[in-house]
């Protein structure tokens, strides 16, 4: 039987598969908590990483985002760090994390809003790129988009087709969206509906993401239970997800939507990288959001486990 998420050890993290790391999630009965980071910045301490930061504040999986494949960089790792690890395994040891990649099914034929920019080759969806991160080391890969990146529902279905099949069951997949993208009609309580949930579990998705309650126009409690519901009975988890810039909001609206999250019946937490500073979440938010899915008692044992365990 695997071991509940909230209960492992670096050690425990490093030797489950992909299978025993789904039923972890699923053992924690919704308090298992998500970080994204942006490693290409400037970290808000000088002298340690944003990844470090963020497992310091309680998070059980640090998520990469505008992570480059094929240019991995993540600004404030130790000139001491191995040379022969990729930057993915030097953050797993540094942090005693599981660690994820975002990869963005881009869609050039949907029908876009604003500016969309274009992205490297490294961070595209593919089954190349996903095939790389899987070498470096990547333990999940979430498909999903960064604003004005014009990535579809439709993309990510294919691209998760895609990889599934060339890496089988030893990676764990993510799909769905935090916000609109760039698409024009898939925004809002539109971002994802019971037919995506169906298909992209179809293709392949062992965890379907949808926005946290109260982070897009019109997507409530109510709604998002649904789609968890939906997922739960088709054999999936759920992440939802705060995509909005809201992770660095004041604690007392990170703990709302905390509880109206919990409501919902989700598997994971997640907080974006767009707090006070961009690239992480305000830290004091990570904890207290922490404090409010799962309370002092395993946050603070997340904070304080060692690595070396």
């Amino acid at each position: 039987m695997a071991k509940r998420v909230l209960d492992c050890s670096a050690s425990d993290f490093r030797h489950m598969s992909a299978q025993e790391i789904l039923e972890g999630i699923a053992a924690a009965e919704g308090r298992t908590l998500v970080a994204e980071i942006i490693g290409a910045l400037q970290p808000v301490l000088m002298s340690v990483s944003n990844a470090e930061l963020a497992a310091a504040f309680g998070a059980d999986i640090l998520l990469l985002n505008f992570f480059d494949v094929y240019a991995p960089v993540f600004q404030g790792l130790p000139a001491t760090s191995r040379n022969e690890d990729s930057v993915i395994q030097n953050l797993e040891r540094l942090t005693g994390r599981l660690i994820g990649i975002n990869l963005e099914p881009v869609d050039p034929d949907q029908e876009t809003l604003g500016e969309i920019r274009p992205l490297p080759p490294g961070r595209l969806a593919s089954a190349d790129t996903a095939r790389e991160a899987c070498r470096q080391g990547t333990r999940l890969i979430m498909l999903t988009g960064n604003p004005g990146s014009g990535v579809s529902n439709r993309a990510i279905s294919r691209s998760l087709r895609a990889i599934r099949d060339a890496l089988g069951r030893k990676i764990i997949l993510g799909a769905g969206k935090m916000h609109a993208a760039g698409s024009r009609h898939e925004a809002g309580a539109n971002l994802i509906n019971h037919e995506d949930v169906a298909e992209f579990v179809a293709a392949g998705a062992d965890i379907i993401l949808l926005p946290a309650p109260g982070t897009v126009p019109g997507l409530t409690v109510e709604y998002a239970k649904s789609l968890v519901d939906r997922a739960h009975s088709l054999g999936a988890l759920t992440l939802t997800v705060i995509g909005t810039s809201q992770e660095g909001a004041d604690p007392q609206t990170l703990r709302q939507i905390a509880l109206m999250c919990k409501m919902t019946g989700t598997d994971l937490h997640h907080l974006g990288d767009a707090g006070a500073f961009l690239g992480i979440a305000t830290p004091e938010n990570i904890m207290a959001y922490s404090i409010t899915i799962r309370g002092k008692r395993h946050t603070y044992a997340r904070m304080a486990r060692s690595v070396n365990r």
